[in-house]
């Protein structure tokens, strides 16, 4: 499969290279081991937040960081969980003395390598809270996890916990936030075709041409039921029955809504997702107060996409519309 890469071995450090060049006003990037921290960390008083995992996600989470969202994000190999010390160099950096706050997607290795650097950290003497993602309704345990996985509420946790931080609140405040964002967040994924990785150069899993995969995970995983291609509408329905009957939306709730992009899905397709979403919520007297569309949490070059839902009252919407600067989301500043 054709990628704009030189070496399998250094596209990730290549890729860091490259935000480094592009966004050098916004964040700095460290090498061996592997980190991003906003341009101004640590930041004096404030709860930091880290997040990290597997690169191949792109924007997430070095897209992240930055004003009113992440303070440090720590990338790992393609697919693969980052390393302790990654997680402790890059919570040592941030740290501006108010405690930090992990966000972790419940993936197996990353929850375990996030959990020893806690540790480490706070051997250190900075306190440290984290926080599992685990929204993802189409099945509860994968190839990757023990339960549910973390996916597109991730996003938008980091982006409310970022704000609640600027405001001042402590690491108690911002952990319990984001353990409500998760509690109010949900989603589901589908597939059209594979991706490759750098290093294997041919697809991860086998997909027909005329076949899509139901819940499919960000790293490729097999998800509920593999089936016929269906129109968008007919994808749009079973996807949202599957996410609005889970926590359960109900008529009169308002939400935050996120169609996001798995890589190769291009945006028109994404704004035709969007619009059958909008009209099942309308349906179902679901408010979308906020949305988000395109590329956020992909799967190398993945086509497909996913759906997130997140109920979302007063307080989340106005964390929510304050001021963001990192790489990828950037508004009010």
């Amino acid at each position: 499969m054709k990628k704009l890469i030189n070496i399998p071995e250094n596209v990730v450090k290549e890729a860091l290279a490259g935000m480094a060049a592009a966004h050098g006003d916004v964040v700095k990037v460290f090498y061996n081991p592997n980190y991003i921290i906003r341009a101004d960390a640590p930041v004096k008083g404030k709860v930091a937040i880290v997040s990290g995992g597997g690169s191949g996600h792109e924007p997430l989470h070095g897209g992240f960081v930055g004003k009113g969202m992440l303070d440090a994000a720590c990338p790992g190999d393609i697919f693969t969980s980052p390393t302790p010390d990654q997680m402790e160099a890059a919570t040592k950096a941030v740290d501006g003395g108010a405690g930090v706050l992990h966000i972790v997607k419940n993936y197996t290795g990353d929850v375990m390598n996030f959990e020893m650097a806690a540790e480490l950290c706070r051997d250190a003497g900075i306190t440290v809270e984290a926080v599992v993602i685990d929204d993802d309704v189409a099945v509860k345990d994968s190839l990757y996890t023990a339960g549910r996985r973390g996916v597109g509420t991730t996003v938008l946790a980091e982006k409310i916990c970022g704000a609640a931080a600027v405001q001042g609140q402590n690491l108690q405040q911002v952990a319990d936030l984001c353990r409500k964002v998760n509690a109010h967040g949900r989603s589901m994924g589908i597939a059209l075709t594979s991706c490759a990785t750098p290093a294997a150069g041919k697809p991860t899993f086998d997909l027909g041409d005329d076949e899509m995969e139901i819940g499919i995970g960000i790293h490729g995983e097999p998800g509920r039921q593999r089936m016929k291609i269906k129109t968008a509408k007919e994808i749009a329905a079973m996807m949202m029955d599957a996410i609005v009957t889970d926590l359960p939306y109900k008529s009169g709730d308002q939400v935050i809504a996120m169609i996001n992009g798995m890589g190769g899905t291009p945006l028109i397709e994404l704004y035709i997702m969007f619009h059958e979403v909008a009209a099942i919520c309308k349906a179902r007297g679901i408010t979308i107060a906020r949305s988000l569309v395109g590329n956020y949490i992909t799967s190398l070059e993945m086509q497909g996409c996913s759906i997130t839902l997140l109920k979302a009252e007063a307080d989340l919407l106005a964390l929510w519309d304050a001021p963001v600067h990192t790489p990828t989301l950037r508004w009010g500043c």
